[in-house]
């Protein structure tokens, strides 16, 4: 797990933070089930989240999660006056037209399942034309492979989630699924039915790229403050950690 920043509240942090927000006791974001970075049932609700909520506690700020399923998530932050974002998220040039972007709060392997003994080679995206790959939907991927898909250069099928994609995957129905590494690993030991499917499942050793997350607010005067919060905090943090 490489994760860019600590989660623990160190008083550094705490003194250089403090009063700066006192006009909202709370800060509303939108997350889904995604673990280990966020969940309504994990420890701290995520790693995440973890960061988040002690960035935020000392600022001044209590942070309040909804977890929904990842399109209802974006919509909530979009058009819910109480939410005024949601996490985690990819960078990408269509996320930055609707919200504004934090700095990073961490990084995310994002690879390919497959089914042990496969031996899928591949060297660029446009090699995975051949197979018949899975996506979740709504989910941004990797910039090239989502354009081949949208121009209908790639063979995609769409999954509500990543338990579902490895599901299928397992059956043959897929030849590969777009997952974070991270997330993958975690399924396989915690989710009760990918667990069972599991030792039939391994990651591609090859990566599509290694992506930042991010915390995405809604544009205007709110979200630059706050994504400005977030980002003094994650520099404190990273000073601290050295």
């Amino acid at each position: 797990m490489r994760f860019s920043v600590l989660i623990r509240l160190c008083p550094v942090l705490v003194a250089a933070l403090c009063g700066q927000a006192r006009a909202q006791p709370v800060v509303t974001l939108a997350s889904l089930e995604w673990p280990p970075y966020a969940g309504a049932q994990l420890p701290e609700r995520g790693l995440s989240t973890a960061t988040l909520a002690r960035i935020f506690q000392a600022a001044g700020y209590t942070l309040e999660v909804k977890f929904y399923p990842w399109a209802r998530a974006v919509a909530a932050a979009r058009h819910k006056p109480a939410v005024m974002g949601y996490f985690p998220e990819y960078d990408a040039a269509e996320v930055r037209r609707h919200f504004i972007c934090s700095d990073p709060i961490g990084h995310g392997p994002l690879g390919l399942a497959q089914r042990k003994g496969q031996r899928l080679r591949w060297r660029e995206v446009s090699d995975l034309a051949a197979y018949r790959v899975s996506v979740v939907q709504d989910y941004v991927n990797n910039y090239q492979l989502d354009r081949n898909i949208a121009e209908d250069r790639q063979r995609f099928d769409p999954a509500p989630d990543d338990g579902r994609n490895l599901l299928k995957l397992a059956s043959g129905s897929i030849d590969l699924a777009v997952i974070d590494q991270n997330v993958f690993h975690y399924l396989l030991r915690h989710d009760s039915l990918v667990r069972h499917i599991g030792q039939r499942l391994e990651m591609n050793p090859r990566l599509l790229e290694t992506k930042t997350l991010h915390v995405c607010f809604k544009p205007g005067r709110d979200g630059e403050r706050l994504a400005a919060i977030v980002n003094r905090g994650l520099k404190i943090l990273r000073q601290d950690a050295r």
